[in-house]
Protein backbone atom coordinates (compact mmCIF):
# COMPACT_ATOMS: atom_id res chain seq x y z
CA UNK A 1 0.00 0.00 0.00
CA UNK A 2 3.02 2.30 0.39
CA UNK A 3 3.23 2.75 -3.37
CA UNK A 4 -0.34 4.01 -3.38
CA UNK A 5 0.64 6.86 -1.06
CA UNK A 6 3.57 7.94 -3.21
CA UNK A 7 3.42 11.62 -4.30
CA UNK A 8 3.17 10.55 -7.96
CA UNK A 9 0.02 8.58 -7.19
CA UNK A 10 -1.51 11.05 -4.74
CA UNK A 11 -0.91 13.90 -7.20
CA UNK A 12 -2.76 11.96 -9.88
CA UNK A 13 -5.65 11.49 -7.45
CA UNK A 14 -5.81 15.20 -6.63
CA UNK A 15 -5.58 16.27 -10.27
CA UNK A 16 -8.23 13.70 -11.24
CA UNK A 17 -10.66 15.21 -8.76
CA UNK A 18 -9.93 18.68 -10.15
CA UNK A 19 -10.69 17.97 -13.83
CA UNK A 20 -14.07 16.19 -14.17
CA UNK A 21 -15.61 19.48 -15.40
CA UNK A 22 -13.09 19.48 -18.24
CA UNK A 23 -12.60 15.77 -18.99
CA UNK A 24 -16.16 14.61 -18.29
CA UNK A 25 -17.70 15.88 -21.55
CA UNK A 26 -14.99 14.11 -23.57
CA UNK A 27 -15.67 10.69 -22.00
CA UNK A 28 -19.42 10.99 -21.48
CA UNK A 29 -21.29 7.91 -22.77
CA UNK A 30 -23.73 10.28 -24.48
CA UNK A 31 -20.87 11.68 -26.65
CA UNK A 32 -22.74 14.99 -26.83
CA UNK A 33 -19.59 17.12 -26.90
CA UNK A 34 -18.08 15.21 -29.82
CA UNK A 35 -21.42 15.20 -31.62
CA UNK A 36 -21.60 18.98 -31.62
CA UNK A 37 -17.95 19.80 -32.40
CA UNK A 38 -17.85 21.20 -35.91
CA UNK A 39 -14.07 21.43 -36.16
CA UNK A 40 -11.30 18.79 -36.01
CA UNK A 41 -11.38 17.83 -32.33
CA UNK A 42 -7.69 17.00 -31.78
CA UNK A 43 -6.77 20.47 -30.42
CA UNK A 44 -9.56 20.18 -27.86
CA UNK A 45 -8.45 16.73 -26.67
CA UNK A 46 -4.82 17.86 -26.64
CA UNK A 47 -5.56 21.05 -24.67
CA UNK A 48 -7.55 19.10 -22.07
CA UNK A 49 -4.76 16.50 -21.76
CA UNK A 50 -2.08 19.18 -21.38
CA UNK A 51 -4.11 20.95 -18.70
CA UNK A 52 -4.55 17.71 -16.74
CA UNK A 53 -0.90 16.74 -17.18
CA UNK A 54 0.29 20.18 -16.08
CA UNK A 55 -1.90 20.02 -12.99
CA UNK A 56 -0.53 16.57 -12.13
CA UNK A 57 3.09 17.72 -12.49
CA UNK A 58 2.37 20.74 -10.29
CA UNK A 59 1.01 18.56 -7.48
CA UNK A 60 3.87 16.08 -7.88
CA UNK A 61 6.42 18.84 -7.28
CA UNK A 62 4.47 20.31 -4.37
CA UNK A 63 4.04 16.94 -2.64
CA UNK A 64 7.67 15.93 -3.15
CA UNK A 65 8.83 19.19 -1.58
CA UNK A 66 6.29 18.76 1.23
CA UNK A 67 7.86 15.43 2.17
CA UNK A 68 11.13 17.21 3.02
CA UNK A 69 9.73 20.09 5.09
CA UNK A 70 7.32 19.31 7.92
CA UNK A 71 5.73 22.77 8.19
CA UNK A 72 5.23 23.01 4.44
CA UNK A 73 3.70 19.52 4.49
CA UNK A 74 1.16 20.71 7.03
CA UNK A 75 0.24 23.70 4.88
CA UNK A 76 -0.06 21.61 1.72
CA UNK A 77 -2.21 18.89 3.23
CA UNK A 78 -4.33 21.43 5.08
CA UNK A 79 -5.03 23.10 1.74
CA UNK A 80 -5.90 19.78 0.09
CA UNK A 81 -8.24 18.73 2.89
CA UNK A 82 -9.87 22.16 3.14
CA UNK A 83 -10.39 22.99 -0.54
CA UNK A 84 -10.89 19.63 -2.24
CA UNK A 85 -14.57 19.40 -1.18
CA UNK A 86 -15.18 22.83 -2.73
CA UNK A 87 -13.49 21.77 -5.96
CA UNK A 88 -15.50 18.55 -6.13
CA UNK A 89 -18.72 20.51 -5.57
CA UNK A 90 -17.80 22.97 -8.32
CA UNK A 91 -17.11 20.09 -10.70
CA UNK A 92 -20.53 18.63 -9.97
CA UNK A 93 -22.09 22.01 -10.69
CA UNK A 94 -20.26 22.38 -14.02
CA UNK A 95 -20.93 18.83 -15.17
CA UNK A 96 -24.63 18.82 -14.32
CA UNK A 97 -25.32 22.50 -15.04
CA UNK A 98 -26.64 22.62 -11.49
CA UNK A 99 -26.72 25.88 -9.57
CA UNK A 100 -25.15 25.10 -6.20
CA UNK A 101 -27.24 26.51 -3.34
CA UNK A 102 -25.41 29.15 -1.36
CA UNK A 103 -25.91 27.27 1.89
CA UNK A 104 -24.16 24.19 0.46
CA UNK A 105 -21.25 26.27 -0.83
CA UNK A 106 -20.84 27.78 2.63
CA UNK A 107 -21.17 24.40 4.31
CA UNK A 108 -18.32 22.74 2.39
CA UNK A 109 -16.06 25.63 3.40
CA UNK A 110 -17.16 26.13 7.00
CA UNK A 111 -17.33 22.47 8.02
CA UNK A 112 -13.69 21.52 7.19
CA UNK A 113 -12.51 24.87 8.56
CA UNK A 114 -14.40 24.20 11.79
CA UNK A 115 -12.75 20.81 12.13
CA UNK A 116 -9.32 22.41 11.76
CA UNK A 117 -10.11 25.09 14.31
CA UNK A 118 -11.25 22.40 16.70
CA UNK A 119 -8.08 20.42 16.17
CA UNK A 120 -5.80 23.34 16.86
CA UNK A 121 -7.62 23.98 20.12
CA UNK A 122 -6.30 20.61 21.33
CA UNK A 123 -2.86 19.88 22.74
CA UNK A 124 -0.05 20.02 20.23
CA UNK A 125 0.90 16.35 20.29
CA UNK A 126 -2.77 15.36 20.00
CA UNK A 127 -3.22 17.68 17.02
CA UNK A 128 -0.21 16.14 15.24
CA UNK A 129 -1.46 12.59 15.80
CA UNK A 130 -4.97 13.39 14.59
CA UNK A 131 -3.65 15.39 11.63
CA UNK A 132 -1.34 12.55 10.58
CA UNK A 133 -4.27 10.13 10.71
CA UNK A 134 -6.46 12.44 8.60
CA UNK A 135 -3.62 12.93 6.14
CA UNK A 136 -3.05 9.17 5.78
CA UNK A 137 -6.77 8.57 5.31
CA UNK A 138 -7.02 11.36 2.70
CA UNK A 139 -3.94 10.03 0.87
CA UNK A 140 -5.51 6.58 0.70
CA UNK A 141 -8.74 8.02 -0.73
CA UNK A 142 -6.71 9.99 -3.28
CA UNK A 143 -4.80 6.88 -4.30
CA UNK A 144 -8.09 5.21 -5.24
CA UNK A 145 -9.02 8.39 -7.14
CA UNK A 146 -5.70 7.94 -8.97
CA UNK A 147 -6.72 4.40 -10.01
CA UNK A 148 -9.93 5.89 -11.41
CA UNK A 149 -7.75 8.49 -13.13
CA UNK A 150 -5.79 5.77 -14.93
CA UNK A 151 -9.05 4.29 -16.23
CA UNK A 152 -10.21 7.73 -17.33
CA UNK A 153 -6.93 8.35 -19.17
CA UNK A 154 -7.37 5.10 -21.11
CA UNK A 155 -10.98 5.95 -21.96
CA UNK A 156 -10.05 9.51 -22.89
CA UNK A 157 -7.31 8.26 -25.21
CA UNK A 158 -9.63 5.76 -26.87
CA UNK A 159 -12.30 8.37 -27.58
CA UNK A 160 -9.67 10.76 -28.93
CA UNK A 161 -8.60 8.03 -31.37
CA UNK A 162 -12.22 7.36 -32.35
CA UNK A 163 -12.69 10.99 -33.39
CA UNK A 164 -9.50 11.32 -35.43
CA UNK A 165 -11.55 11.70 -38.64
CA UNK A 166 -14.60 13.39 -37.14
CA UNK A 167 -15.19 16.28 -39.56
CA UNK A 168 -13.78 15.65 -43.01
CA UNK A 169 -14.31 18.39 -45.57
CA UNK A 170 -17.77 18.11 -47.10
CA UNK A 171 -17.61 17.09 -50.75
CA UNK A 172 -20.44 18.46 -52.86
CA UNK A 173 -22.68 15.69 -54.12
CA UNK A 174 -24.41 15.43 -57.45
CA UNK A 175 -27.15 13.09 -58.52
CA UNK A 176 -28.81 11.97 -61.70
CA UNK A 177 -32.43 12.58 -60.73
CA UNK A 178 -34.38 14.58 -63.28
CA UNK A 179 -37.22 16.88 -62.29
CA UNK A 180 -40.55 15.46 -63.49
CA UNK A 181 -42.21 17.43 -66.26
CA UNK A 182 -45.19 19.62 -65.56
CA UNK A 183 -46.15 23.02 -64.25
CA UNK A 184 -46.97 24.22 -60.74
CA UNK A 185 -43.59 23.17 -59.45
CA UNK A 186 -42.13 25.66 -56.90
CA UNK A 187 -38.91 27.25 -58.12
CA UNK A 188 -37.47 26.66 -54.66
CA UNK A 189 -38.52 25.16 -51.35
CA UNK A 190 -36.97 27.23 -48.55
CA UNK A 191 -37.22 25.76 -45.06
CA UNK A 192 -35.94 28.11 -42.35
CA UNK A 193 -35.71 27.03 -38.72
CA UNK A 194 -35.14 29.95 -36.34
CA UNK A 195 -34.02 28.42 -33.08
CA UNK A 196 -36.32 29.10 -30.11
CA UNK A 197 -38.87 31.07 -32.20
CA UNK A 198 -42.04 31.59 -30.15
CA UNK A 199 -45.44 32.09 -31.79
CA UNK A 200 -46.64 34.00 -28.75
CA UNK A 201 -43.77 36.48 -28.87
CA UNK A 202 -43.89 37.00 -32.65
CA UNK A 203 -47.60 37.30 -33.29
CA UNK A 204 -49.87 36.84 -30.31
CA UNK A 205 -48.49 38.93 -27.41
CA UNK A 206 -45.63 40.91 -28.87
CA UNK A 207 -43.69 42.92 -26.30
CA UNK A 208 -44.47 46.66 -26.51
CA UNK A 209 -42.00 48.53 -28.66
CA UNK A 210 -40.85 45.46 -30.61
CA UNK A 211 -41.24 46.05 -34.35
CA UNK A 212 -41.05 42.97 -36.62
CA UNK A 213 -41.91 44.20 -40.12
CA UNK A 214 -40.51 41.15 -41.93
CA UNK A 215 -42.61 38.74 -39.86
CA UNK A 216 -45.66 40.95 -40.38
CA UNK A 217 -45.02 41.12 -44.11
CA UNK A 218 -44.62 37.35 -44.29
CA UNK A 219 -47.85 36.79 -42.36
CA UNK A 220 -49.70 39.08 -44.80
CA UNK A 221 -49.07 36.61 -47.62
CA UNK A 222 -48.76 33.30 -45.79
CA UNK A 223 -50.61 30.77 -43.70
CA UNK A 224 -49.84 31.10 -40.01
CA UNK A 225 -50.41 28.07 -37.78
CA UNK A 226 -51.53 29.38 -34.40
CA UNK A 227 -51.51 26.15 -32.39
CA UNK A 228 -48.49 24.05 -33.30
CA UNK A 229 -47.62 21.12 -31.08
CA UNK A 230 -43.81 21.02 -30.91
CA UNK A 231 -41.87 17.87 -31.69
CA UNK A 232 -40.02 18.31 -28.40
CA UNK A 233 -38.07 20.88 -26.42
CA UNK A 234 -34.48 19.80 -27.19
CA UNK A 235 -33.03 20.55 -30.63
CA UNK A 236 -31.03 17.30 -30.67
CA UNK A 237 -34.29 15.34 -30.76
CA UNK A 238 -36.58 17.84 -32.49
CA UNK A 239 -34.63 18.28 -35.73
CA UNK A 240 -34.22 14.54 -36.48
CA UNK A 241 -37.93 14.21 -35.72
CA UNK A 242 -38.74 16.91 -38.29
CA UNK A 243 -36.46 15.25 -40.86
CA UNK A 244 -37.84 11.74 -40.40
CA UNK A 245 -41.45 12.48 -39.47
CA UNK A 246 -41.05 10.19 -36.46
CA UNK A 247 -41.74 11.10 -32.82
CA UNK A 248 -38.39 11.07 -31.01
CA UNK A 249 -37.57 11.70 -27.38
CA UNK A 250 -33.97 10.45 -27.23
CA UNK A 251 -31.04 9.87 -29.53
CA UNK A 252 -27.98 7.65 -29.34
CA UNK A 253 -24.62 8.91 -30.57
CA UNK A 254 -21.63 6.73 -31.38
CA UNK A 255 -18.15 7.46 -30.04
CA UNK A 256 -17.13 8.74 -33.49
CA UNK A 257 -19.81 11.43 -33.40
CA UNK A 258 -22.44 9.77 -35.60
CA UNK A 259 -26.18 9.79 -35.00
CA UNK A 260 -26.69 6.10 -34.37
CA UNK A 261 -30.33 5.58 -33.41
CA UNK A 262 -33.60 7.25 -32.46
CA UNK A 263 -35.92 6.38 -29.59
CA UNK A 264 -39.68 6.50 -30.07
CA UNK A 265 -41.81 7.52 -27.09
CA UNK A 266 -44.71 5.62 -28.67
CA UNK A 267 -43.14 2.22 -29.25
CA UNK A 268 -40.47 2.79 -26.57
CA UNK A 269 -38.01 1.18 -28.93
CA UNK A 270 -34.87 2.21 -30.79
CA UNK A 271 -34.38 2.26 -34.51
CA UNK A 272 -31.29 3.14 -36.57
CA UNK A 273 -31.08 6.61 -38.01
CA UNK A 274 -31.11 6.32 -41.79
CA UNK A 275 -30.45 9.49 -43.81
CA UNK A 276 -32.20 7.82 -46.75
CA UNK A 277 -35.36 7.88 -44.63
CA UNK A 278 -35.50 11.67 -44.39
CA UNK A 279 -37.12 14.54 -46.24
CA UNK A 280 -33.84 15.26 -48.05
CA UNK A 281 -33.89 11.90 -49.81
CA UNK A 282 -37.56 12.51 -50.63
CA UNK A 283 -36.58 15.82 -52.23
CA UNK A 284 -33.76 14.24 -54.25
CA UNK A 285 -36.08 11.53 -55.53
CA UNK A 286 -38.52 14.27 -56.57
CA UNK A 287 -35.74 15.87 -58.62
CA UNK A 288 -34.56 18.58 -56.24
CA UNK A 289 -30.96 19.42 -55.40
CA UNK A 290 -30.61 19.74 -51.63
CA UNK A 291 -28.60 22.16 -49.56
CA UNK A 292 -28.30 22.86 -45.85
CA UNK A 293 -26.60 25.45 -43.68
CA UNK A 294 -27.20 25.02 -39.99
CA UNK A 295 -26.28 25.33 -36.36
CA UNK A 296 -25.82 22.92 -33.49
CA UNK A 297 -26.55 19.61 -35.23
CA UNK A 298 -23.78 18.05 -37.39
CA UNK A 299 -25.77 18.20 -40.62
CA UNK A 300 -22.84 17.59 -42.97
CA UNK A 301 -21.78 14.54 -40.95
CA UNK A 302 -25.13 12.80 -40.49
CA UNK A 303 -26.72 13.75 -43.85
CA UNK A 304 -23.75 13.62 -46.22
CA UNK A 305 -25.48 10.98 -48.38
CA UNK A 306 -28.51 13.14 -49.13
CA UNK A 307 -27.15 16.70 -49.28
CA UNK A 308 -25.68 18.22 -52.41
CA UNK A 309 -24.34 21.27 -50.54
CA UNK A 310 -23.75 21.65 -46.82
CA UNK A 311 -22.30 23.87 -44.12
CA UNK A 312 -22.67 23.72 -40.33
CA UNK A 313 -20.99 25.15 -37.27
CA UNK A 314 -21.37 25.18 -33.51
CA UNK A 315 -18.69 26.94 -31.50
CA UNK A 316 -20.60 27.11 -28.23
CA UNK A 317 -19.77 23.44 -27.57
CA UNK A 318 -16.17 24.42 -26.81
CA UNK A 319 -14.92 24.30 -23.25
CA UNK A 320 -13.45 27.33 -21.46
CA UNK A 321 -11.33 29.34 -23.91
CA UNK A 322 -10.16 26.30 -25.89
CA UNK A 323 -9.73 27.04 -29.56
CA UNK A 324 -11.06 24.61 -32.16
CA UNK A 325 -8.20 25.03 -34.61
CA UNK A 326 -5.13 24.92 -32.36
CA UNK A 327 -3.81 23.88 -28.98
CA UNK A 328 -4.51 26.97 -26.92
CA UNK A 329 -2.35 28.06 -24.01
CA UNK A 330 -5.01 30.64 -23.22
CA UNK A 331 -7.58 27.87 -22.99
CA UNK A 332 -5.36 25.71 -20.80
CA UNK A 333 -4.78 28.52 -18.29
CA UNK A 334 -8.39 29.69 -18.29
CA UNK A 335 -9.70 26.23 -17.46
CA UNK A 336 -8.49 26.84 -13.92
CA UNK A 337 -10.16 30.25 -14.03
CA UNK A 338 -13.42 28.65 -15.10
CA UNK A 339 -13.35 26.31 -12.12
CA UNK A 340 -12.52 29.15 -9.73
CA UNK A 341 -15.34 31.26 -11.16
CA UNK A 342 -17.85 28.65 -10.12
CA UNK A 343 -16.33 28.50 -6.68
CA UNK A 344 -16.84 32.28 -6.50
CA UNK A 345 -20.34 32.01 -8.04
CA UNK A 346 -19.52 34.28 -11.00
CA UNK A 347 -19.89 33.97 -14.80
CA UNK A 348 -16.73 35.34 -16.45
CA UNK A 349 -17.26 33.74 -19.85
CA UNK A 350 -20.57 35.30 -20.86
CA UNK A 351 -18.95 37.81 -23.21
CA UNK A 352 -16.74 35.13 -24.75
CA UNK A 353 -19.72 32.83 -25.42
CA UNK A 354 -21.67 35.74 -26.90
CA UNK A 355 -18.83 36.26 -29.36
CA UNK A 356 -18.96 32.60 -30.39
CA UNK A 357 -22.71 32.90 -30.91
CA UNK A 358 -22.23 35.94 -33.14
CA UNK A 359 -19.57 34.14 -35.18
CA UNK A 360 -21.86 31.14 -35.65
CA UNK A 361 -24.69 33.38 -36.82
CA UNK A 362 -22.53 35.25 -39.32
CA UNK A 363 -21.04 32.07 -40.78
CA UNK A 364 -24.41 30.37 -41.20
CA UNK A 365 -25.98 33.53 -42.62
CA UNK A 366 -23.22 33.78 -45.22
CA UNK A 367 -23.41 30.09 -46.13
CA UNK A 368 -27.20 30.38 -46.39
CA UNK A 369 -26.87 33.37 -48.71
CA UNK A 370 -24.89 31.21 -51.13
CA UNK A 371 -27.58 28.54 -51.11
CA UNK A 372 -30.42 31.04 -51.53
CA UNK A 373 -28.68 32.69 -54.49
CA UNK A 374 -27.75 29.39 -56.17
CA UNK A 375 -30.45 28.53 -58.69
CA UNK A 376 -29.16 24.97 -58.96
CA UNK A 377 -30.01 24.23 -55.30
CA UNK A 378 -33.78 24.27 -55.05
CA UNK A 379 -34.45 22.52 -51.72
CA UNK A 380 -32.77 24.61 -49.02
CA UNK A 381 -32.76 23.99 -45.27
CA UNK A 382 -31.44 26.76 -43.00
CA UNK A 383 -31.11 26.55 -39.23
CA UNK A 384 -30.14 29.88 -37.62
CA UNK A 385 -29.02 30.34 -33.98
CA UNK A 386 -31.51 33.13 -33.35
CA UNK A 387 -33.52 34.23 -31.44
CA UNK A 388 -31.97 31.61 -29.15
CA UNK A 389 -30.54 33.27 -25.99
CA UNK A 390 -28.23 34.60 -24.86
CA UNK A 391 -28.76 37.99 -26.45
CA UNK A 392 -26.23 38.91 -29.11
CA UNK A 393 -27.91 41.97 -30.65
CA UNK A 394 -28.66 45.51 -29.50
CA UNK A 395 -31.94 46.46 -31.18
CA UNK A 396 -31.68 50.10 -30.11
CA UNK A 397 -28.24 50.65 -31.60
CA UNK A 398 -28.84 48.18 -34.47
CA UNK A 399 -25.56 46.35 -33.92
CA UNK A 400 -24.20 43.24 -32.28
CA UNK A 401 -24.19 43.64 -28.53
CA UNK A 402 -21.34 43.61 -26.05
CA UNK A 403 -23.68 43.02 -23.11
CA UNK A 404 -27.17 43.36 -21.61
CA UNK A 405 -28.95 41.96 -24.68
CA UNK A 406 -32.03 39.77 -24.47
CA UNK A 407 -34.18 37.26 -26.32
CA UNK A 408 -36.24 40.19 -27.59
CA UNK A 409 -33.15 41.76 -29.13
CA UNK A 410 -32.42 38.47 -30.87
CA UNK A 411 -36.02 38.40 -32.07
CA UNK A 412 -35.45 41.70 -33.87
CA UNK A 413 -32.28 40.23 -35.39
CA UNK A 414 -34.31 37.23 -36.57
CA UNK A 415 -36.73 39.63 -38.24
CA UNK A 416 -33.85 41.39 -39.96
CA UNK A 417 -32.49 38.06 -41.15
CA UNK A 418 -35.88 37.13 -42.58
CA UNK A 419 -35.97 40.41 -44.51
CA UNK A 420 -32.42 39.73 -45.70
CA UNK A 421 -33.29 36.23 -46.99
CA UNK A 422 -36.40 37.54 -48.70
CA UNK A 423 -34.41 40.25 -50.47
CA UNK A 424 -32.00 37.66 -51.88
CA UNK A 425 -34.88 35.61 -53.28
CA UNK A 426 -36.60 38.68 -54.69
CA UNK A 427 -33.44 39.69 -56.49
CA UNK A 428 -33.37 36.21 -58.03
CA UNK A 429 -37.09 36.62 -58.93
CA UNK A 430 -37.83 33.50 -56.89
CA UNK A 431 -39.70 34.78 -53.86
CA UNK A 432 -43.20 34.62 -55.33
CA UNK A 433 -42.74 31.23 -56.98
CA UNK A 434 -41.11 29.58 -53.96
CA UNK A 435 -42.51 27.71 -50.99
CA UNK A 436 -41.16 29.31 -47.83
CA UNK A 437 -41.55 27.67 -44.43
CA UNK A 438 -40.39 29.60 -41.37
CA UNK A 439 -40.66 27.88 -38.01
CA UNK A 440 -39.17 27.46 -34.58
CA UNK A 441 -37.77 24.09 -33.63
CA UNK A 442 -39.36 24.75 -30.26
CA UNK A 443 -40.65 27.77 -28.42
CA UNK A 444 -38.81 30.08 -26.04
CA UNK A 445 -37.91 27.87 -23.08
CA UNK A 446 -38.34 30.51 -20.41
CA UNK A 447 -38.59 28.82 -17.00
CA UNK A 448 -37.49 25.49 -18.46
CA UNK A 449 -33.97 26.69 -19.17
CA UNK A 450 -33.24 30.40 -19.06
CA UNK A 451 -35.16 32.10 -16.26
CA UNK A 452 -32.97 32.56 -13.24
CA UNK A 453 -29.74 32.34 -15.22
CA UNK A 454 -27.21 35.17 -15.19
CA UNK A 455 -28.28 36.57 -18.58
CA UNK A 456 -32.01 36.77 -17.79
CA UNK A 457 -33.22 40.38 -18.10
CA UNK A 458 -36.08 42.36 -16.63
CA UNK A 459 -37.76 42.79 -20.02
CA UNK A 460 -37.59 39.03 -20.57
CA UNK A 461 -39.31 38.61 -17.21
CA UNK A 462 -42.04 41.00 -18.34
CA UNK A 463 -42.42 39.58 -21.86
CA UNK A 464 -42.74 36.03 -20.52
CA UNK A 465 -45.20 37.09 -17.79
CA UNK A 466 -42.93 35.97 -15.01
CA UNK A 467 -41.27 33.14 -16.89
CA UNK A 468 -44.47 31.41 -18.04
CA UNK A 469 -43.72 28.86 -20.76
CA UNK A 470 -45.87 28.88 -23.90
CA UNK A 471 -44.80 25.78 -25.84
CA UNK A 472 -46.09 26.86 -29.28
CA UNK A 473 -43.34 27.50 -31.81
CA UNK A 474 -44.00 29.88 -34.67
CA UNK A 475 -44.94 28.09 -37.91
CA UNK A 476 -45.57 30.01 -41.14
CA UNK A 477 -46.01 28.56 -44.63
CA UNK A 478 -46.02 30.67 -47.81
CA UNK A 479 -47.28 28.78 -50.82
CA UNK A 480 -46.20 29.76 -54.37
CA UNK A 481 -47.78 33.03 -55.52
CA UNK A 482 -49.70 33.41 -52.26
CA UNK A 483 -50.61 37.06 -51.62
CA UNK A 484 -53.24 36.85 -48.89
CA UNK A 485 -53.14 36.05 -45.21
CA UNK A 486 -54.57 32.83 -43.84
CA UNK A 487 -54.74 31.18 -40.43
CA UNK A 488 -54.97 27.59 -39.25
CA UNK A 489 -56.10 27.48 -35.64
CA UNK A 490 -56.58 23.75 -35.17
CA UNK A 491 -53.77 21.86 -33.43
CA UNK A 492 -51.02 20.79 -35.82
CA UNK A 493 -48.14 18.53 -34.77
CA UNK A 494 -44.78 19.79 -36.01
CA UNK A 495 -43.68 16.17 -36.44
CA UNK A 496 -45.85 16.17 -39.59
CA UNK A 497 -43.54 18.69 -41.27
CA UNK A 498 -41.99 15.95 -43.40
CA UNK A 499 -45.45 14.86 -44.52
CA UNK A 500 -46.29 18.47 -45.37
CA UNK A 501 -43.13 18.83 -47.45
CA UNK A 502 -43.75 15.47 -49.13
CA UNK A 503 -47.21 16.67 -50.16
CA UNK A 504 -45.64 19.82 -51.64
CA UNK A 505 -43.01 17.75 -53.47
CA UNK A 506 -45.77 15.54 -54.87
CA UNK A 507 -47.66 18.69 -55.97
CA UNK A 508 -50.63 17.72 -53.81
CA UNK A 509 -50.45 21.10 -52.08
CA UNK A 510 -50.48 24.06 -54.47
CA UNK A 511 -52.54 26.70 -52.67
CA UNK A 512 -53.52 27.93 -49.20
CA UNK A 513 -56.85 26.17 -49.62
CA UNK A 514 -55.06 22.88 -50.26
CA UNK A 515 -53.03 23.50 -47.13
CA UNK A 516 -56.15 24.19 -45.07
CA UNK A 517 -57.77 20.96 -46.25
CA UNK A 518 -54.63 18.89 -45.78
CA UNK A 519 -54.01 20.17 -42.24
CA UNK A 520 -57.42 18.94 -41.13
CA UNK A 521 -56.63 15.37 -42.10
Amino acid sequence: MKILNHPLVVALGVSTLCVPFLIGPFISPTHILVYHVSFPPFPLFASAAIYWGSLWLFFVVVLLVAEKFARFRTVVWSGIILFLPCIILANCSLLKLWAVPLWLSVLVVVLPAGVFVGLFCMRRHTVRAVFDSVQDFTATILSFAALAGVAIILQFSWFAWQTRALNPAFIANSHSFVAPPGNNRPSKIIWIVLDELSYQQVYEQRFPGIDLPAFDGLAAQSTVFTHVIPAGIATEEVVPSLFTGLPIDRIQISSDGRLRSLHSPDSRGWQPFDPLNTIFQDARVAGYATGAAGWFNPYCRILSQVLDRCFWTYRDSLIAFMQPDRISGEGILSSAYLLSSYLLRSSPFSLWHRGLHVDDYKDIRDAGDVLLADASVNFVFLHLPIPHPEGIYDRKRMMFASGNASYLDNLVLADQYLAHARLILERQHQWDSSVVIVMGDHSWRTKLLFRGEAGWTQEEEQASHGGQFDDRPAYIVKMPFQHSADRIGTPFAAVHTRALLDAILAKQLRSPRDLQTWSQQ
